[in-house]
């Protein structure tokens, strides 16, 4: 079907187009406790067509992009190019070219069979070796494993296909006491299944169920020090990088300068932020992202100095930004404490939000506390409610991170970061 699709592409008149074809064949488990209660094998392809027009003698260029059903029949794939050639002329936007071919889609790409059967018996055999309780234990889980294939054509010449793993499950953990029951739910995104990793985080989270029941309100600490030890960490990291796309510099929504650090006066650790094109069980480990473009290993961030811009085509021809890329994992490093150091003290960490947002235009970030633990420097107080807000603008001056690392899927961060001078409103405020 693709050779037909790619056919009537070349022969549509359209300016450029690009075609992504996304074969999976993936296993599907749902256990409530540890009891199967259905299992299903699938298998699906997903193509997506996106064709570009030139308008106004060359002025502007527009796109379109739909998917298009594999089993769609040759006229019903040309109405749809031809819908999209249309479409793309109602858009505007200044011209840029494609990616074009080069070297490095030339190389031999990961194509190693992804083994379903015994990713997903490794998920089994982790949630049945957890060590429940009679009060903490597991609800249900469901377990998705997938093997997939993905081929990227444009009409520059790139044509390249690769294989990868991508896994996630969904667990619920219960906790109770005198009566009272509550449910924590977690999502976990990985290539292969990290058992250790696994197995530790649910444990961590069966005993953060235990400390929920029987908490203390959160006091109104005005301005404190907050340590995130958990994934929503993740959050802090993705504002650095989204400084650096682009998308954000070319909208002037970023004021981040290459060879300008990102703040005055820093005394805290500098972070420097690497674009991987693997990390070790990533789900999201790729050689060229959604647009063609082969990934790299690239430093964008160098001890709190911009060294590169990143970003999709289009911002990037714009910025005039060559060999750059979407990425699709991210390593961050610079932390120069113990554990031990940044528990030290007073400090909260906030092991579990409602909701927790880093705003990446303004840089404001915001949480509603569900859980926390309170380090007063004698003692630790489980506590719940309120909320923590401030500005990046001002965190990123003092901001410490642990020597340690951990990895949450496609990134690889800190295990602990600490940002001082955080407003915390306590309960009742």
């Amino acid at each position: 079907m693709l050779e037909t699709i790619v056919q009537l592409l070349k022969n549509s008149g359209v300016y450029a187009w690009e075609l992504n074809d996304v074969k999976t064949e993936g296993w599907e488990f749902y256990f409530i406790r540890h009891e199967l209660d259905q299992n299903r094998a699938k298998s699906v392809e997903h193509i997506t067509v996106k064709v570009y027009q030139l308008i106004e003698d060359g002025k502007f260029m527009g796109s379109a992009s739909a998917e298009l059903a594999p089993t769609a029949t040759e006229d019903e794939a040309r109405r749809l190019i031809e819908d999209l050639a249309y479409r793309a002329t109602l858009v505007k936007n200044r011209p840029y070219t494609l990616n074009p071919l080069t070297e490095a889609h030339r190389e031999t790409l990961r194509s190693a069979p992804v083994d379903v059967g015994g990713i997903a018996r490794s998920f089994i055999e982790v949630m049945q070796q957890l060590p429940e309780t009679a009060t903490e234990d597991i609800n249900s889980y469901e377990i998705f494993v997938n093997a997939k294939t993905r081929r990227f054509l444009n009409s520059e010449g790139i044509d390249v296909e690769e294989s990868y793993p991508s896994s996630m499950i969904e667990v619920v953990v219960n906790a109770r006491k005198d009566g009272h029951e509550i449910e924590l739910y977690r999502n976990y995104e990985s290539g292969t299944c990290d058992a250790e990793g696994l197995k530790k985080d649910l444990m961590r989270t069966m005993q953060y169920g235990k400390d929920r029941l029987h908490t203390a309100p959160t006091p109104a600490l005005g301005q404190a020090d907050v340590l995130f030890t958990t994934s929503d960490a993740t959050r802090i990291y993705e504002y650095f990088a989204d400084c650096l796309s682009a998308q954000m510099v070319y909208r002037r929504m970023s004021d981040w300068k290459l060879g300008k650090p990102i703040a005055e006066d820093i005394t805290g650790d500098k972070v420097t932020v690497t674009l991987v094109r693997e990390l070790e069980n990533s789900s999201m480990n790729r050689a060229f992202d959604a647009e063609g473009a082969p990934i790299s290993d690239t430093v964008i961030l160098r001890d709190d100095v911009p060294v590169k811009y990143f970003g999709n085509r289009m911002f990037a021809s714009y910025l005039g930004l060559e060999d750059t890329f979407m990425p699709t994992n991210i390593l961050v490093e610079g932390g120069t404490h113990s554990e031990e150091e940044l528990r030290a003290g007073k400090v909260l960490e906030v092991v579990e939000f409602s909701d927790f947002q880093v705003d990446a235009m303004t840089g404001d970030i915001f949480g509603e506390i569900r859980l926390a633990y309170w380090h007063d420097g004698e003692k630790t107080v489980p506590v719940s409610g309120g909320s923590l807000s401030g500005s990046m603008h001002d965190f990123v001056r003092e901001m410490l991170m642990s020597e340690t690392s951990v990895q949450y899927n496609n990134y690889r961060i800190p295990a602990l970061t600490l940002l001082k001078n955080v407003t915390v409103t306590g309960v009742g405020e």
